[in-house]
């Protein structure tokens, strides 16, 4: 069993989750819950192998081993087991069965995991060093662990890679830059959704690939089904505009409640448009009116201007159910979700819009 430490890279944005969102507005339009992750074979969620780390997760073994003891385990880690040794490590990291969080052990098993060169460790004391947990924080010693582990398969850190590389704006990158970038990226969407997600964006605005809206839709899509939510709102707008796929508003209304139900503050705002407008959805003003108020609670631009150019429209029975129903507004956002945004940020698609014309000019070798 695998487990990765989260990096957590230049914007931090903490919620606590639950990953059974849901919405009810009570009035004719509901909104539904958020999209469940889809399973795909022969793939496995990025966050699939996060579970008890000494018990088997599987539920269909007749027979499950008894855990092992604290001792137990360190005694075997002493003798050099790889597989105890990261059991310590995130058990001393995260307070894991009971025990008490050490930082300083957590590494130090982790550490004895990375001497035997296993790419997990690699990329969990690259996020040791890079966050300054249990040692002070050391970029350059962060960035050689990502490397090396991102050498030996991991896709976790060949993408914490490529958000260091574009978030990075001390330097003007040259073609081998732009290359290892779009090189490391190739490798993590392999099995990283996040890594999809991104590529899916990269195919999108043409940045290092040239633009391509089938794949971006394919690629895209994936992340919105396993439920993060800027790809819902993402997917919503090629499903609105035909890109990659045929028009469809029914999808594109139904993954912008689901990210609508996350806290996407642009989904807010576009799905209350839609309502208001009526346009390609069926106008909804008590809808509309509702999200521009909950969009004004998370300051978006307008949002506060649009509810009240509404509540002109409404009667006062009506107002007073939507002015309860966003009273009782409460973003929920799916585990998925509340892992990339504490692990990269609000937006990953942010780090691609800022280095669009950095890289306009990038010769990319596509193997």
């Amino acid at each position: 069993m695998k487990y990765r430490l989260p990096l957590y890279c230049l914007i931090a944005f903490c919620i606590v989750l639950n990953a059974n969102a849901q919405i009810d507005l009570n009035i004719e339009d509901s909104m539904p819950q958020t999209s469940q992750p889809v399973k795909e074979e022969k793939e496995e969620s990025f966050l699939s192998s996060i579970g008890n780390l000494i018990e088997s997760n599987n539920e269909s073994e007749e027979k499950k081993e008894e855990p092992l003891s604290i001792d137990a385990l360190k005694e075997k880690a002493d003798k050099g087991d790889v597989q105890s040794q990261l059991d310590l490590g995130y058990m001393f990291l995260y307070g894991a069965n009971g025990t008490n969080i050490d930082y300083k052990l957590a590494m130090h098993y982790y550490g004895l995991a990375a001497q035997s060169k296993n790419p997990v460790a690699l990329n969990n004391m690259g996020s040791l060093y890079f966050n300054g947990i249990g040692a002070e924080v050391n970029y350059s010693k962060a960035i050689d662990y990502f490397e090396e582990a991102a050498r030996l398969g991991s896709n976790d850190a060949a993408l914490n890679l490529v958000i260091i590389y574009l978030g990075d704006n001390r330097k003007n990158k040259a073609d081998e830059d732009w290359q290892k970038i779009y090189d490391l990226l190739y490798q993590a969407h392999k099995s990283n959704y996040a890594a999809k997600f991104l590529l899916g964006c990269a195919y999108y605005e043409g940045f290092l690939v040239e633009k391509n809206f089938t794949k971006a839709f394919k690629l895209i899509k994936k992340a919105a089904d396993n439920s993060y939510d800027e790809a819902q709102y993402i997917l919503a707008e090629l499903y609105i505009k035909g890109h990659g796929t045929t028009k469809n508003y029914n999808q594109a209304i139904k993954y912008l409640r689901a990210a609508v139900a996350q806290g996407h503050k642009d989904a807010i705002m576009r799905l209350a448009d839609i309502f208001a407008e009526g346009k390609i959805y069926t106008k909804n003003i008590m809808n509309a009116h509702l999200l521009y108020n909950v969009a004004s609670v998370f300051e978006v631009e307008n949002a506060a201007e649009k509810r009240d150019e509404l509540e002109k429209m409404l009667k006062i029975e009506d107002l007073l159910v939507v002015q309860a129903n966003a009273e009782n507004y409460k973003a929920e956002p799916s585990q998925n979700t509340a892992f990339i945004r504490q692990t990269f940020g609000e937006s990953m698609k942010a780090y691609i819009d800022m280095n669009i014309d950095k890289a306009s000019h990038a010769k990319i070798n596509f193997n």
